[in-house]
C-alpha cells in the first residue's frame, strides 16, 4: 500500500490546529473557571501541532527527505541511500494541490530530480534530466545524442554488480560527460540496446534516465515526466544503509548528488 504522507501530515496539522483554535477561544476559559484538567486529546494537540506544522513547512517548501528504492541510479545514488531534495529551486508548490504559485528555474539537463510518476502519479521516482524542451534525443547502441552531439563515454571500469533481488551482474562502468557534466553510469553488454532515434521533447515536459542505462525504466518506457509533475532537485545524501551488509555507508554522508 502507497501512504500518501504528505496528506496525512496535512490532515494531521489541520485537526491538531483546530483542536488548539477551540480551546484557545472557548474551552480554557471554562476549564480555568471551573478548576478542570486540561483533556489529555487537548494536550497532545498543543504538545505536537507546533511540530507538525514546522515539519509540514519545512518539507512542502525547503527541503524533502526521500529513500532510494532501487538501483537504477546506481552508480550516482545507490539503493539505501538517504536523500534531501530541493523543494523550492524549480519554484514554490503549494503543497497537496502541488500548483505552482512562484517560478523561479526550471530542471537543466543532468540534474536528478524527484517527480511523480506520469502513469501513477501516487508514487515518487528519481532520474536523472537528459532532454529539456525542444531538444532533440537519440539512444543508439548505449550511446546518448542531445541535439545531433553525441554525448562522450570514458571506460572506468568492470565489475560484478549486485541488485536489490540479490541478482548479480557484469556492469560496465564509464564515465559520460553531459554537456561539462561529468557523472558515472553503468552499461550491461548482456542486455538489448533498446535504440531509439530523434525524439523530440515536447514542450513543458522532460525525458529522463536512470545512470544505471540496462537496469532503469525510465522515459524510454512510459514517456516523459511534466513539469507539473517535478517534486525538487536532488542535493545531499544525508544517510546510507546497505541492507546486504546490514551498516551504515559512512563514506557517503554527507555527498553532494551531482
Amino acid at each position: 500500500m502507497n501512504f500518501n504522507f504528505e496528506l496525512i501530515l496535512f490532515y494531521a496539522v489541520i485537526i491538531s490546529g483546530i483542536i488548539c483554535l477551540l480551546d484557545l477561544w472557548f474551552l480554557a476559559y471554562k476549564r480555568n473557571q471551573s478548576n478542570k484538567k486540561m483533556p489529555i486529546i487537548i494536550d497532545y494537540a498543543w504538545s505536537f501541532f507546533p511540530i507538525l506544522l514546522l515539519v509540514f513547512l519545512l518539507r512542502s517548501f525547503l527541503f524533502e527527505p526521500f529513500r532510494i528504492p532501487s538501483g537504477s541510479l546506481e552508480p550516482t545514488l545507490l539503493q539505501g541511500d538517504f536523500i534531501l531534495v530541493n523543494k523550492f529551486d524549480y519554484g514554490i508548490r503549494l503543497p497537496v494541490s502541488h500548483t505552482k504559485m512562484i517560478s523561479t528555474h526550471t530542471p537543466k539537463r543532468g540534474d536528478i530530480v524527484v517527480f511523480r510518476w506520469p502513469p501513477n502519479p501516487s508514487f515518487n521516482f528519481i532520474k536523472r534530466v537528459i532532454g529539456v524542451p525542444g531538444d532533440h534525443i537519440s539512444y543508439v547502441n548505449k550511446t546518448l545524442t542531445v541535439n545531433g552531439q553525441t554525448i562522450p563515454q570514458s571506460p572506468v571500469q568492470n565489475g560484478v554488480t549486485v541488485m536489490e533481488e540479490g541478482t548479480e551482474w557484469q556492469a560496465q562502468e564509464k564515465q559520460e560527460n553531459l554537456f561539462g557534466l561529468n557523472h558515472h553510469i553503468y552499461t550491461d553488454a548482456n542486455r538489448p540496446n533498446n535504440d531509439f532515434h530523434d525524439i523530440v521533447v515536447p514542450e513543458h515536459m522532460y525525458f529522463v534516465m536512470g545512470d544505471n542505462r540496462d537496469h532503469s525504466q525510465d522515459s524510454r518506457y512510459w514517456g516523459f515526466v511534466p513539469d507539473k509533475n517535478i517534486v525538487g532537485k536532488a542535493v545531499l545524501v544525508w544517510m546510507s544503509w546497505d541492507s546486504n551488509k546490514t551498516n551504515v555507508r559512512w563514506h557517503r554522508l554527507g555527498r553532494a548528488i551531482h
